[in-house]
């Protein structure tokens, strides 16, 4: 920390030394400038807005046109603006809101805004500019008129850009909220919109979406370029805490604890308050304070933690503390609870407000220091678990428990610090959360058997038995999942013991509690349902399949589809043979490989699968590196011997189908992008530095399983023979769809040319290889010899066969997995 002192506004504090004023010794350092998340909020909002008043001017043109109307018949009072020139109007405007502006942000010196609002007055000229010429490319009647001027004064043009321009401008350079000049300009462009409506030189519509395209430019460009933090710093902080009866003899800011990205970490010195600053503070009598700082400005990412806590979470309630000033004044009156419950807390002083920020005192008669994961022991563990009992006797509940939440006092007693966002009058469903929490982190840290231990002692076996429906991978906080010793199966092992504390005839009863509102399973299977019927509805030609259906001899169609179906067979040896044997379940392994046949229809050809292997092995209880060296292997050992089979059976038939096949410019616009972008981040010294630190160990490590697995001699074979019945059942699978039609081929040429070009195929990244699959199986099997009529009627048999009758079973087998809770 670089040491400073005034009593001028803090943005220009830059002194090295600390001096005195009014008899105050002050350390701080200047304010940074903070990238405010509701910037983004703002702009998705805008974002969303435009698209409304899109969607209402190309399908409500009664609604919008009558808007016009309105706002042109109340101009025709006012005959003399028909005399305004439009033009220098808005170049008035223009260069009035501008200067006052860049004046204001020049005496404040506000230097980097006052260089990025012009930067983002020409970023809307250029985006508006941008949206009207593709708004006119696209030829659309009914877009282009929804926007254009209903007459011809002035110069009509379809998204004025004076508009787009001043708004970017003005919301780059603000808030207004802070600047009179900014909300004057605001002001002045409304009245100029209005004018300009009403004398129908611009339309409804063209005005608000370029006062939209603004806006959202101004707010991006606001956010990466940052805002002056309008804070309490220095002086302002001692004249706040002095509203509370704290007349500072000094008062000196604390260096943060950093994370890896350089950024400040919570400290238990004001009870772990997310982006706080935390100064000790000395009054004139001796007495020493903790005071925390926390700025609005920083406090919505905060909010939107609480609020995507309350949205994925059901049946249990979260806090929603949309001011920071409210945060703080719960926090406070939750740390005053607990101190007169008897359990070790910080003892709150009182709150103070200055400027944006709302500051918290805090006595200096408590000191917590964080808990060595290695100290702990089942003896502190029970002491955590009895501070969190009586708590939640008395309704009080954590919400978020995690590992730098677990504390000790300076006389060694254990503490549960951190409770921004707990509350009270809690439910049961909260108080169950809480205990979840904390046996789950104590069971990753010191073992499972040492956790239900300390947790009998402490909460009983009654209580103890009665968690097991919340025991959920949604309960438990990122932080305790990124724990070293974290596995899913501390999980499981958990959910068994607390089951076998139950009688046999509550476990039965009780099901598991319906904890998440929104889960990435959940949301995956809305959104491959929904990719799926959109696939079904666009791609299916019916007509045409109907008619090579109605002329296959049906005993070899239904051969066809009975070799097809033997290939999951095979991809289930291959997947199953890596999967320890105390963990193998043929049953899940088999169902996970016929649900990839439903994942296969939203998902490119061959990564359906993936997806499901790596989701069927999470849930096995592998972590994130095994599971996915494990589906490396599966597919490694596919595609080495796909390739192998196409060496032998062509050297063995003499087929040479392959000339003229790959679609050359295609793999090398790839190989040449994916060379591009992995040279531009390793020669920027950030990234770079992030792949080296970060990347590069979860790569070794996961290449360190991928060779123990592939090293394997037993299970290689195994899986080998796998992977040769899944592409032989498939090769098959097509010479039965070509017999269905008398053309008898060989079946080892069939196989030969079917895998060359399902290979093919399969490398375009559509839904399954649709489209791309048939057109190459089409065009290889004529190349062939087959004839045009027979290789077509083949082909859209084959894909029935393999590919749509597949849908519904995999939907089915998803199902299965999925109440099982296998995926």
């Amino acid at each position: 920390m670089t040491p400073s002192q005034s009593t001028i506004p803090p943005e220009d504090t830059d002194s090295a030394e600390p001096v005195k004023a009014d008899q105050v010794v002050i350390r701080d350092t200047p304010p940074q400038r903070v990238h405010d998340a509701e910037d983004l909020l703002r702009a998705l909002a805008a974002l969303f807005l435009g698209i409304l008043v899109t969607l209402a001017a190309v399908y409500l043109k009664g609604i919008a046109a009558g808007v016009e109307s309105d706002m042109r018949q109340a101009g025709n009072a006012m005959d003399w603006l028909m005399d305004v020139p439009t033009a220098f109007l808005q170049q008035a405007v223009t260069v009035t809101v501008v200067l006052a502006v860049i004046v204001h942000l020049l005496v404040n010196r506000e230097w980097i805004q006052a260089i990025t609002a012009p930067l983002a007055m020409f970023l809307g000229f250029g985006l508006v500019m941008l949206t009207s010429n593709l708004i006119l490319k696209a030829g659309n009647p009914t877009l282009i008129a929804s926007f254009s001027s209903q007459n011809s004064i002035g110069s009509p043009v379809l998204l004025p850009d004076f508009y787009a321009g001043l708004a970017a401008f003005l919301s780059a350079a603000g808030p207004r909220r802070l600047r009179s000049s900014v909300k004057w300009g605001w002001n002045a462009l409304y009245i100029v919109a209005v004018i300009m409506v009403a004398i129908s030189s611009n339309s409804a519509s063209g005005v608000l979406v370029s006062l939209i395209l603004g806006r959202i430019m101004g707010m991006v460009v606001r956010y990466l370029a940052g805002t002056q933090n309008k804070g309490a710093w220095g002086q302002g902080v001692v004249q706040a805490i002095a509203s509370i009866g704290i007349h500072a003899a000094s008062l000196e800011r604390q260096d943060p604890s950093l994370d890896a990205d350089g950024q400040p970490l919570p400290a238990l010195d004001d009870d772990l308050i997310e982006a706080s600053r935390i100064y000790r503070a000395q009054d004139r009598d001796g007495r020493n304070y903790t005071v925390s700082v926390m700025d609005g400005q920083l406090h919505t990412m905060g909010y939107l933690m609480q609020l995507w806590q309350w949205i994925k979470l059901s049946g249990v309630s979260m806090r929603r503390d949309r001011s920071v000033r409210n945060s703080m004044q719960h926090h406070m009156a939750m740390l005053a609870e607990l101190r007169d419950l008897g359990l070790t807390t910080l003892h709150p002083y009182g709150l103070a407000e200055s400027a944006e920020s709302s500051i918290l005192v805090l006595e200096d008669d408590v000191h917590l220091r964080p808990l060595e994961p290695a100290s702990l022991d089942t003896d502190r563990a029970k002491q955590l678990m009895d501070y969190l009992r009586r708590a939640n006797e008395r309704g009080f509940t954590h919400r978020r428990i995690r590992p730098e939440t677990l504390a000790m006092d300076q006389s060694g007693s254990m503490v549960i610090a951190g409770w921004e966002n707990g509350d009270s009058a809690s439910s049961q469903a909260n108080i169950a959360l809480d205990r979840i929490q904390l046996l789950t982190l104590v069971a990753t840290l010191i073992g499972v058997d040492q956790a239900i231990e300390a947790a009998r002692a402490s909460w009983g076996v009654k209580t103890l038995a009665g968690l097991s429906p919340f025991c959920q991978m949604v309960a438990i906080p990122s932080q305790t999942q990124a724990l070293p010793g974290w596995d899913r199966q501390i999980l499981t092992d958990l959910r068994k013991q607390l089951r076998a504390l139950a009688p046999p005839e509550s476990v039965a009863e009780t099901g598991q509690v319906t904890l998440s509102r929104f889960s990435l399973r959940s949301f995956v299977a809305l959104a491959l349902l929904v990719v799926a019927v959109a696939v079904i509805v666009t791609q299916f030609n019916l007509p045409q399949v109907i008619s090579a259906v109605r002329n296959a001899n049906p005993w070899m169609a239904g051969l066809s589809f009975l070799l097809g179906s033997l290939s999951w067979v095979g991809c289930a040896i291959t997947l199953g043979v890596f999967i320890d044997p105390a963990k193998r379940d043929f049953k899940g392994i088999f169902l996970s490989q016929v649900a990839s046949s439903f994942t296969s229809v939203s998902m490119p050809a061959g990564v359906g699968p993936a997806f499901v292997n790596l989701q069927f092995l999470r849930r096995d209880g592998y972590d994130n590196t095994m599971a996915t060296a494990i589906m490396s292997a599966v597919v490694a050992v596919q595609f080495a011997t796909t390739f192998c089979l196409l060496i032998v059976i062509g050297l063995f038939t003499g087929r040479n189908t392959l000339s003229g096949m790959i679609p050359t410019n295609t793999l090398v616009i790839v190989i040449g992008t994916v060379a591009i972008i992995a040279a531009l981040i390793m020669a920027v010294p950030y990234t770079r530095r992030l792949v080296m630190e970060r990347l590069m160990p979860i790569v070794a490590s996961y290449a360190r399983h991928l060779v123990e697995i592939l090293t394997q001699p037993r299970q290689l074979v195994v899986a080998v023979l796998g992977a040769v019945l899944q592409s032989a059942a498939l090769g098959m699978s097509f010479w039965a769809a070509l017999m269905a039609f008398g053309c008898r081929t060989n079946v080892f040429e069939t196989t030969f040319v079917f895998l060359l070009a399902n290979t093919l195929g399969s490398a375009v990244p559509t839904p399954g290889g649709l489209g791309a699959i048939e057109a190459v199986l089409f065009s290889a099997f004529r190349l062939a010899g087959v004839p045009s009529g027979v290789a077509i009627s083949a082909t859209l048999v084959f894909r029935v066969a393999t590919y749509w009758l597949r849908i519904p079973l995999g939907a089915l087998a998803m199902r299965w997995l999925s109440n099982h809770n296998r995926i």
